[in-house]
């Protein structure tokens, strides 16, 4: 190689890298703004309730994001596979920020409500999207370390949103939850239309946009989280409002998969449930779902009224949890950038969350704060070992052009199980205080006491002993058990990933005719007889291009023109 050809290659390297880096920044600063909303609410929710008389609204704050956002992830993940993820993906950023706007400026909970509901139709875009992104420009052996990363700021988020949200409660106000989104969002926008290129899908490549799906997903997955919401708490589990939802869920999510099952374009083809690792994936992110947001949501709650702790104490707490998710998360997605290994990771991750959540359980007023947080790392170390990798599964079993919708999938079950368990934990909590107030709690306590529903720590702590300890022992009493439910859920889901197949990651990513490719079997630097698409290589449905037909049109670019392989310099 001559010495200008190496120059040039080195020049090319260098800007490719920096290209690289540019748009990874931009794709973790949107990972964390709709990371950051679903927990920074968590240490203020006791401030909001009391100022806004909603204590029985309060779940719906957090979980009507986790609703909005749950419900479009299908969406983005599908069109973005159809049409090209980057003009979707600033019209995500633009719906957060105006949610935010909304929000910020509520007068009552159902202002809030609306305003974090239109907050999460973006959230959902931005979640998905940064994932799906990554998977454009870098190949699935090096995606590990990406992955951790972001994987690390998810953990940041989630220490950071509490601590956040106390911070802004006890020195400003809590509207600043919301209001700070507005600068970053716009920061991130000019981000996405300045950095980030992406090739375009051709008019002659789109297909015909899921109608019938997205609507009935929709109105299964609302109707679902109806049912745990409301159910035992506003309304009786046999009460007719609940059977109504109940069969509305059923009918609906039939109807979705039937209409799926013959769609042109389907939003979430039925054909990935056809692939072992993917469903087993599935199964540990709705159950992860489920432990992580329902443990997140509420806990803060339990630090600031059972420990005396102030909102940004409690949200200081959280920072064992942080550290934990931090170093697993990354050390995690280094090694397996390095070895090309992963099947282990998950499992024991989702292992030692079911121990750290046994040991939540044990929890109570008396528990000193130091082996609370002992035990929160063990929780963050548990969940860094296991999320990021699952998606990394997800995205190498499926081709480039199908894996928006993947990842897409997968990040929907997380999210309903993240929905679920908010809901279902703090339907549980709602109720056993509530019964644990009246048993407990005389005539004269309750006087001067005041109005459960007005609750809050400080009026908590203002209270006289013998009244604050009965309401601080109703607090823990009513939310440590929960934990424990879980316990054995988690477990499960941990078999069940002992059974995954360790695949190839691919090594390479190929374009040809500027758009991106994974690579075929025999790029891999593995046996060539393992393929690096398994079971039935999921060919689209009808319109959509199989993996033979690619390998068929990819032998076609390789005698009209050469074809590049998209090394990437180490990060």
């Amino acid at each position: 190689m001559t010495m200008p050809m190496a120059h040039t290659q080195r020049t090319d390297e260098q800007k490719q890298r920096r290209n690289i880096l540019l748009v990874f920044a931009g794709l973790v600063m949107t990972m964390l703004l709709a990371s950051l909303d679903q927990t920074i609410f968590s240490t203020a929710l006791p401030t909001i309730v009391g100022e806004l008389n909603g204590v029985d609204a309060m779940l719906w704050v957090i979980t009507i994001y986790i609703l909005a956002s749950t419900i479009t992830l299908p969406i983005y993940g599908k069109m973005g596979d159809l049409v090209g993820r980057k003009g979707i993906f600033m019209g995500a950023i633009s719906l957060f920020i105006i949610g935010s706007v909304v929000g910020g400026f509520a007068q009552d909970m159902t202002w809030l409500i609306a305003g974090r509901g239109i907050q999460g139709l973006g959230g959902g875009g931005l979640m998905v999207l940064s994932q799906a992104i990554i998977a454009d420009v870098v190949p699935a052996r090096e995606r590990g370390k990406y992955m951790g990363i972001m994987g690390g700021v998810f953990a940041l988020s989630s220490v950071a949103g509490p601590l956040l949200g106390g911070w802004f409660t006890e020195e400003v106000t809590w509207r600043w939850c919301l209001w700070m989104n507005i600068p970053l969002g716009i920061a991130a926008l000019a981000a996405a239309f300045f950095f980030l290129h992406l090739p375009e899908k051709a008019k002659g490549e789109r297909g015909r946009v899921d109608v019938a799906g997205m609507l009935l997903l929709a109105v299964a997955s609302t109707a679902l989280v109806l049912t745990t919401t409301w159910g035992g708490t506003t309304y009786a589990w046999g009460s007719g409002i609940i059977m109504l939802l109940i069969c509305l869920t059923v009918t609906a999510g039939a109807l979705f998969v039937w209409v799926e099952s013959r769609a042109e374009a389907p939003i979430m083809s039925m054909k990935l449930f056809k692939e072992p690792n993917f469903i087993k994936t599935t199964v540990a992110g709705l159950v992860i779902g489920v432990a992580m947001f329902g443990t997140l949501a509420y806990l803060p709650t339990f630090l600031q009224m059972v420990t005396g702790a102030n909102a940004t104490q409690a949200g200081l707490l959280m920072i064992p949890m942080m550290g934990g998710l931090l170093l697993t998360s990354i050390g995690s997605g280094a090694f397996v950038s390095k070895t090309g290994r992963y099947k282990w990771f998950p499992v024991v991750g989702t292992l030692i969350v079911s121990g750290a959540l046994a040991l939540l359980s044990t929890m109570n007023a008396e528990l000193q704060v130091w082996i609370i947080c002992s035990y929160l790392a063990l929780m963050g170390i548990g969940l860094g070992l296991g999320m990021q990798i699952l998606v990394l599964i997800v995205q190498n079993t499926f081709p480039n052009s199908q894996v928006g919708m993947a990842t897409a999938a997968n990040n929907y079950f997380r999210q309903i199980g993240a929905s679920i368990g908010t809901a279902v934990v703090g339907s549980l909590f709602v109720t056993n205080l509530g019964n644990l107030l009246s048993e407990r709690m005389s005539a004269a306590g309750a006087a001067q006491g005041g109005d459960a529903n007005s609750f809050t720590p400080d009026l908590v702590r203002a209270l006289p002993d013998d009244v604050r300890s009965i309401i601080v022992g109703a607090y823990s009493d009513a939310l440590t058990p929960v934990f424990l439910y879980m316990v054995p859920l988690v477990f499960a889901a941990a078999i069940v990933l002992v059974f995954l197949r360790e695949k190839p990651l691919a090594t390479t990513i190929e374009r040809d005719g500027g758009a991106i490719k994974e690579p075929e079997p025999e790029d891999l630097d593995t046996d060539p007889d393992t393929p690096a698409f398994s079971g039935s290589d999921l060919p689209g449905d009808r319109g959509e291009q199989s993996m033979g037909e690619s390998a068929s049109s990819g032998a076609k670019a390789t005698s009209n023109g050469p074809r590049h392989r998209a090394d990437l310099p180490p990060l």
